[in-house]
């Protein structure tokens, strides 16, 4: 059986209790039926040029014959590369990856011929902070903000076309990055191409076709062959190996699933470099996500406490009565047993 060793965050943690878990429920994040599996997956897609971010997760809804879908990150319809889609309650979780950063290859073309030299020396200068106003037809607010480029590189050049790489902050817009250089530069410069190919931790060597994911799914519901789908469809798990993690009991996990804070007594495992304001992801001792929270102390005072609220939530991922409930609402209590809103 695949465990938790598949899963970096869980690797290497601060123990603040011992606790077994029930084979009876959930499942090794690794080890789901693919009918589960469907509900807590995600995929790295390989956009294809034409179709809008939402018609490709429409197709992929179909494909798979499931409800629920969605991305992150919309790439316009003649942009390739990267489209992380969520399935089922994995779509909750799709905002972590805003936290990581994203990188593109563009190839832009100068509006008139500039010396290699001036174009290196302006090119180097939008590596840092910069300013950007989002263009006219973006889905957010065209107020003025700040993004961070990375890394900026021209990777060749072909008269007034350029291979440029980009590796920037989520939520930069290429097309607006190229303009701005071309203005520094005087001779003006638009956006011909653009790919994406790293988003947070996904990159290239995830990307699937969906064709591929078509293939894939039919070898699996004609002739009962999961490795190839296996392959394709990660747990939503893998998505947040660059954030924090806490384990708790299974006693504590419904009561997460139905709104309930975490408390000191819940808490397992913590990651050693846990601050107090960290985003968490909460765990199962089968290495299920449970729930996004912020952490309220951090892992040193978790360790020296005996109680106290140690996580508030941020999203619920897995769905109410996976685990058996281990606490008792008002109504079925007596006064002085706690509700579900209330910590565990």
């Amino acid at each position: 059986m695949i465990c938790n060793s598949k899963l970096p965050q869980l690797n290497d943690l601060l123990s603040i209790d011992d606790d077994v878990t029930d084979e009876h429920y959930g499942y090794h994040p690794f080890s789901r039926p693919i009918d589960v599996l469907l509900d807590y997956g995600l995929i790295a897609l390989d956009k294809p040029a034409g179709p809008t971010s939402h018609e490709v997760v429409a197709w992929v809804k179909r494909i798979l014959a499931v409800e629920s879908a969605g991305h992150s990150g919309t790439l316009d319809p003649p942009t390739t590369g990267l489209l992380p889609i969520g399935l089922g309650e994995a779509t909750k979780a799709l905002t972590v990856l805003l936290l990581g950063p994203k990188e593109y290859y563009a190839i832009a073309r100068l509006h008139a011929v500039v010396p290699s030299k001036m174009l290196h020396d302006v090119v180097s200068m939008f590596i840092g902070d910069i300013y950007q106003r989002p263009p006219q037809r973006s889905s957010v607010k065209r107020e003025v903000r700040v993004r961070r480029i990375y890394e900026l590189e021209v990777l060749e050049e072909h008269g007034r076309l350029l291979l440029l790489r980009v590796l920037c902050q989520a939520g930069t817009y290429v097309r607006k990055l190229i303009y701005d250089i071309g203005e520094v530069l005087g001779s003006g410069a638009s956006m011909v191409e653009l790919r994406r190919t790293r988003v947070s931790m996904l990159d290239e060597d995830d990307m699937v076709r969906l064709h591929d994911l078509y293939d894939a799914y039919m070898l699996w519901r004609e002739k009962g062959e999961e490795e190839k789908l296996r392959s394709i469809i990660k747990p939503i798990e893998y998505a947040l190996m660059h954030v924090k993690a806490v384990v708790v009991r299974d006693s504590a996990v419904d009561s997460i699933c139905h709104g309930a804070q975490l408390a000191v007594p819940g808490v397992l495992k913590v990651s050693k470099d846990l601050q107090k304001g960290d985003l968490v992801g909460i765990y199962t001792l089968k290495g299920e996500l449970v729930a996004l929270a912020e952490a309220m102390m951090s892992a040193h005072e978790i360790a020296e406490a005996d109680k106290g609220i140690a996580f508030t939530l941020k999203r619920v991922i897995m769905k109410p009565n996976t685990y058996p409930k281990a606490w008792k609402s008002k109504s079925s209590s007596s006064s002085n047993s706690s509700s579900r809103s209330e910590v565990v």
